[in-house]
């Protein structure tokens, strides 16, 4: 009787934070903290086993790759550096390729390497990191790359993988009554077309991360976890201390549609890059998730 009794007594306790915050059940132990590497660029190219070593004992069960380049990442073959990868329990499930010789010349040469790339390190999502857009056409240079995404998409899922693409902040400049962001959502294939949102570069625009969830819910699969500098937006901030309201945000992950989040810095380091993506890990894991 009495461990039923505590049984009903813990379970109200349950519902009750359900109801308080919502998202906290979905997102609790639900996530995995992930590092985009570029947050390491300066540091990956000398050493590139001690630094994934660190990434692993800061925390990170994912990261999310660039600079595949001459069939290598950082010198080592895709075979290689996905068994170095294994070896520190982290799984690469995004990684950032581009697309502008198939979107100017129509060849999928390049794109269909990388696609195989990504594959082979077993991704879940193949993602654009920048798109070029003529933006004399206006709207129209947007849907010509909307167009492209459609194209690369499909491309994308016959080798098994989804298709991202990551924002800056100038696809949120004025386009009339719409923007390019908008253009992207509405005129790609939402059943092929998902969107990894670049959280400080949505709010440094001066736009509202949680308004474009309400308006594409589910959309936004994938997230860059991005802090802002108290006063100078143009430097970044270790998660948490900074301006950007990350609790706000990660309690409408279930509506964005969020499995994966990686988070990124570029600027501003402290004490230094190791230590920066420890504190921010840290911070997430008792705060955010």
């Amino acid at each position: 009787m009495n461990s039923r009794r505590a049984f009903l007594q813990q379970a109200g306790i349950l519902a009750a934070a359900t109801i308080i915050a919502p998202s906290f059940a979905f997102t609790k132990g639900s996530k995995q903290i992930g590092l985009q590497l570029y947050s390491l660029r300066d540091e990956l190219p000398k050493d590139v086993k001690g630094v994934i070593e660190k990434v692993a004992a800061a925390g990170y069960k994912e990261v999310e790759t660039y600079g595949y380049n001459n069939g290598q990442f950082f010198g080592l073959s895709v075979a290689e550096f996905k068994n170095l990868l294994k070896a520190n329990g982290l799984t690469a499930p995004s990684g950032h390729y581009g697309m502008d010789q198939f979107s100017k010349t129509g060849k999928t040469d390049n794109l269909k390497a990388d696609i195989e790339a990504c594959a082979n390190l077993g991704g879940e999502y193949f993602t654009i990191a920048g798109a070029h857009v003529d933006m004399s056409k206006g709207v129209d240079g947007f849907k010509k790359v909307a167009n492209d995404f459609n194209q690369v998409a499909s491309l994308a899922k016959a080798s098994g993988l989804k298709f991202a693409y990551h924002n800056h902040d100038f696809e949120f400049k004025k386009l009339g009554d719409t923007t390019g962001y908008d253009v992207y959502l509405q005129e790609t294939d939402k059943n092929l077309v998902n969107f990894e949102m670049d959280l400080y570069w949505v709010v440094r625009s001066g736009n509202d991360p949680m308004r474009l969830f309400k308006a594409y819910p589910g959309r936004f699969p994938m997230w860059h976890v991005k802090d802002m500098d108290k006063t100078n937006p143009a430097l970044n901030a270790e998660i948490g201390s900074g301006s950007i309201d990350f609790k706000s945000i990660f309690a409408q992950a279930k509506q964005s549609g969020m499995k994966h989040f990686f988070v990124e810095h570029e600027t501003n380091y402290k004490p230094d890059p190791i230590g920066s993506i420890t504190t921010s890990c840290s911070y997430i894991k008792s705060s955010l998730i």
